[in-house]
């Protein structure tokens, strides 16, 4: 079964704040899904977290290298694109792209076997895993309210991030949020916060962030996630061994090898690579290990699309101690773009697909709706 094509298309109109300082609007474009179309019928999809211009530049870069490859070997052909496209700049929107284009072979190998990805990676340890609420950080009184309405919904695990967290210079407010959201999930539930580090001209150093830890655990908080800058190796180091609650972060480093150092140097508790960007499930499985072998637990970032979500519970799936999945709550690309609704069960859990491939059909009229009609599968 050969490549015959491969397609992409951006997500417009509903596209989800993402906190950052320079606000995105619902029109621009930050998720892009692939379509990897093969000479035997079979079609399989993927997601990028980036443009959908970038993405559609890359693929005509990557285009001589694909065409025609074995679409059954999703390990293999990732590995090409990655190796042969060094001198053009690893770890950027080529690599982004390689991650939808990975992840959509995926998809295709599960189809033609028959079995679910995360059973193709080697096993499932579980068949269903929770996920966390992930939502931005507000003033307390509507971040409350907000909390409230998601524990309504049945979410057990949840994370506060960015907003006015670190931005204000109010250590008073930061704590007033955090104890706001502990009130209104309640003393039993799962609370982590992200303080959105990787934010523009991020103001905080190594020791706000002790401080914020050390205020965190009062909270009983989780994890901490970006609390630095994400170039600040030395100082997630540092803050691990000193801070009271795990530390987590990595979201915007791509490829296995940008991830190695942070690993081998203790930077994390808790590694979060993102899939639609990283390299695609075959480079996040990598990353999984290495994670492993360094006594770090691999928890997925997921604030990406319904394909990215389907992905990250496959990977779950396929590791013994990824018992988190996340969910960015109120998002059109998680939940209307899928002919069958996410649905947590009673203990607030979410299952695994276990069709083949990634066990997601895309409601194709929803996404000709988030894609201005484009016929992008012809």
């Amino acid at each position: 079964m050969k490549i015959r094509d491969i397609r992409a298309v951006g997500l417009r109109g509903a596209t989800p704040e993402g906190g950052w300082s320079d606000e995105i609007e619902s029109d621009e474009c930050v998720h892009t899904l692939v379509a990897v179309l093969t000479d035997e019928g079979v079609t399989g999809f993927g997601s990028v977290f980036t443009n959908d211009a970038l993405v559609k530049a890359a693929l005509d870069v990557l285009k001589p290298l694909y065409t025609g490859e074995n679409a059954l070997e999703p390990e293999r052909v990732s590995e090409k694109l990655h190796q042969h496209t060094f001198w053009m700049g690893r770890g950027g929107s080529l690599t982004h792209a390689i991650s939808g284009i990975d992840i959509a072979l995926w998809d295709i190998l599960g189809k033609v076997t028959g079995q679910p990805v995360g059973r193709l990676l080697g096993g499932r340890y579980r068949d269903r895993v929770r996920p966390y609420a992930s939502l931005l950080m507000d003033e307390p009184e509507p971040l409350a309210d907000h909390l409230r309405q998601l524990v309504g919904q049945g979410f057990r695990a949840f994370k506060i991030g960015w907003g006015p967290f670190g931005r204000r210079d109010n250590p008073k407010l930061d704590e007033a949020i955090v104890r706001a959201a502990r009130e209104a999930i309640g003393p039993e539930n799962w609370l982590m916060v992200d303080a959105g580090g990787s934010d523009a001209y991020w103001p905080n150093g190594y020791k706000w962030a002790l401080r914020t830890a050390e205020m965190l655990r009062d909270y009983n908080v989780t994890w901490f996630e970006e609390a630095l800058s994400p170039d600040a190796l030395d100082d997630y180091v540092a803050l691990r061994r000193a801070a009271p609650v795990p530390i987590s972060g990595g979201e915007v480093l791509t490829r296995r090898q940008a991830f190695q150092p942070w690993l081998q140097a203790g930077a994390f508790d808790i590694v979060q690579p993102d899939v639609t960007k990283v390299g695609g499930i075959s480079e996040e499985r990598r990353i999984g290990w290495l994670a492993q072998e360094n006594g770090i637990k691999f928890v997925p970032h997921g604030w990406n699309t319904a394909l990215g979500l389907a992905a990250d519970l496959h990977l779950a799936s396929a590791f013994a101690d990824t018992n988190f999945v996340e969910y960015l709550t109120g998002s059109p690309y998680i939940d209307a773009i899928v002919a069958e609704p996410w649905r947590l069960d009673a203990d607030g859990m979410l299952a695994i697909p276990e069709t083949p491939g990634l066990g997601v059909e895309l409601d194709m009229d929803a996404v000709k709706h988030y894609t201005g009609g484009d016929n992008w599968i012809g």
